[in-house]
């Protein structure tokens, strides 16, 4: 494998590891630590809640360590600090003791999306492909959190949930040191700046009024698909259990079927980025919106089967929206503040993550699940009217420096 193919991969990795880690708790909440911690899944859920805080927060110091030092360092801090955090999480013995530990991962986690996607879309002309590659990963991590909690509950318990992602990130950081040690060493491998003495940037050509425009709806969809999505995301494997819990009979059954669910969703995702490299993002982004929009409102009282088929059905519409607004970033970001930027996108998005937790739990609490898939239905449509306000041609793209490139 070469070098460039080599830090591709390892980026993909990255984005796999921090879903996964992240997501965890979700799973052994709902089907390990009620139980043990006599609980209900309600009380547990607002212990997260710092963790996903920590998420977004700290989304935009990293993305200005990465500008200003190294991007490859950062990485190299992300998968060592989220691996240590991670197994530190495995030996909390009560509910405030796993919230710490739950923030001192979302602490390491945070460095992954400002830092990573940056690498990646770094000197592409055509990123879409290669942000929809990046998010499958992601999406894989979010799905193998439920496979993997479900399989180790059945089979030694929650802790090693914990453990065994934590020493893999390890091992990934170390890996990851040894393939990129020197840029690492050469502190900084920003885009050079253009003749003109000005950093390349992306959108250049675009007007002000059409940047700030696009910036607006930018930050708005952040904010509503990071809702829906967290909320779809962390409640799957209860909806699951909830839903077909009859039918697959177990907690590792029930894994197996949030996992399916998550990677046959991730094939849309491949889908929407071909797409972004041929057809303009509007298109895309309301193709998606739509998808959502009407399998919500199919979801309310299904059970069994068909509660499966549409939930597989909304989750192709949550996931394949994912890589547009980093898409659209590319387009408008400068270089050498891209990182910043996707951080200040994190922050604003993981913040709305951190409110839907206890948003979720109140709403489940008090109506159910129907009157969440109501909520996301409403949230689908208010993303498809602000998409209708994208310009239909989006800023030329200008190449920036060279990424290695898979």
């Amino acid at each position: 494998m070469s070098r460039e193919r080599a830090h591709f991969m390892l980026i993909n990795a990255g984005h796999f590891l921090d879903h996964l880690t992240t997501l965890v708790f979700a799973t052994a909440a709902a089907l390990a630590l009620s139980r043990e911690w006599g609980l209900s899944c309600a009380d547990l859920i607002p212990y997260a809640t710092p963790g996903f805080i920590a998420f977004g927060v700290f989304s935009l110091p990293a993305g200005w360590l990465a500008d200003k030092w190294s991007r490859e360092g950062m990485m190299v801090v992300f998968f060592v600090g989220l691996g240590l955090a991670c197994m530190a999480t495995a030996f909390a013995g009560s509910p405030l003791q796993i919230g710490v530990g739950l923030f001192v991962l979302g602490i390491f986690a945070a460095i992954y999306h400002p830092v990573g996607l940056a690498l990646l879309v770094q000197g592409r002309p055509k990123a879409g492909m290669a942000i929809a590659v990046n998010g499958v990963f992601g999406n894989l991590g979010v799905g193998s959190a439920a496979l993997i909690t479900g399989y180790f509950i059945d089979n030694g318990g929650w802790r090693a949930a914990f453990i065994v992602p934590g020493l893999v990130s390890v091992a990934f950081g170390l890996l990851y040191f040894f393939v990129m040690r020197r840029e690492i060493a050469a502190r900084n491998s920003l885009a050079p700046k253009t003749a003109g003495g000005g950093a390349a940037s992306i959108g250049a050509s675009a007007d002000r009024g059409t940047l700030l425009r696009l910036s607006v709806i930018i930050f708005f969809t952040t904010a509503i698909s990071g809702l829906i999505f967290q909320s779809v995301s962390f409640a799957l494997p209860k909806i699951l259990e909830e839903r077909v819990g009859a039918l697959a009979g177990s907690a590792t059954n029930i894994g197996w079927l949030a996992f399916l669910v998550f990677a046959f969703a991730s094939l849309a995702q491949l889908a929407c980025g071909r797409a972004l490299d041929r057809y303009p993002p509007r298109n895309v982004f309301m193709t998606t919106a739509s998808i959502q929009f009407a399998f919500f409102a199919l979801m309310p009282g299904l059970m069994g089967w068909s509660a499966l088929a549409v939930s597989l059905g909304f989750m192709i519409g949550v996931f394949g929206q994912v890589p547009i607004i980093d898409f659209l970033i590319g387009r408008m970001a400068k270089s050498e503040l891209r990182a910043q930027i996707y951080g200040a996108r994190y922050v604003l998005s993981f913040l709305v993550i951190a409110a839907a937790i206890p948003l979720l739990s109140w709403i489940y609490e008090s109506w159910g699940f129907d009157r969440l898939f109501l909520s996301m239905m409403g949230g689908a449509g208010l993303i498809f009217l602000s998409v209708l306000m994208l310009p239909g041609r989006m800023p030329q793209e200008q190449p920036d420096g060279a990424l290695a490139k898979a």
